[in-house]
């Protein structure tokens, strides 16, 4: 289970940072940034994990807590923005955003824990973090932060464009996509640069 480890060896105001929906054929990626208050509930402690862990419900549960006891910053980047760069530098982008947002509503971290093995340009210093969802407690709680909203705003999304299944499937390729897709084509949210969707294209 995550822990505080990491964020009190810093001795400094610490953010954890991940993302949410590389895999997708698509809609955004979306990264969070999250910076916890000095107290925190121990319910909130021990219920926090890496969002791949827990339910839907769960997650959406524990959204509001993290938000009671926390500054959050969410940063998105677009299909455009994916399909431009490819979608790591995209992803670098969302993260870096998400942070800039969490600096606009009080004082900037002074280190960035990100999940992964790399680190996006910040304005204070980063450190990349391995399965850091899996043993820090800010970035597992952006973790949750960050895949709460892109399935929220994945099932607004499918609202406009019914058929593919988006409120469940959240843009990945699953067979139900893929038979929409097969069926009615790609539309403006399908991230063209990912084999899945370039095949469909090349074969019309």
């Amino acid at each position: 289970m995550p822990d505080l480890a990491l964020e009190r060896a810093a001795r400094a105001l610490v953010c954890g940072v991940d993302e949410a929906g590389r895999g997708p054929w698509a809609g955004p990626v979306l990264a969070a940034a999250v910076m916890f208050a000095p107290a925190l509930p121990d319910e909130l402690v021990r219920s926090i994990d890496d969002s791949k862990k827990l339910s839907p419900a769960r997650r959406e549960q524990l959204l509001p807590l993290i938000l009671s006891c926390a500054r959050v910053g969410v940063g998105a980047a677009s299909v455009e923005e994916i399909d431009t760069f490819n979608i790591l530098e995209a992803t670098m982008k969302a993260m870096a955003r998400a942070v800039r947002t969490l600096n606009r509503s009080g004082p900037s971290p002074e280190l960035a824990l990100i999940d992964g093995n790399r680190a996006p340009a910040l304005p204070c210093p980063a450190r990349a973090v391995v399965r850091g969802d899996g043993s820090s407690l800010s970035i597992a709680a952006a973790s949750i932060v960050a895949k709460v909203s892109r399935d929220r705003l994945m099932r607004l999304l499918a609202r406009r464009h019914p058929g593919y299944g988006w409120e469940r499937n959240m843009g990945y390729g699953t067979p139900e996509h893929r038979e929409a897709l097969a069926r009615l084509g790609p539309n403006p949210f399908h991230r063209r640069s990912f084999a899945p969707i370039q095949a469909y294209l090349s074969n019309t």
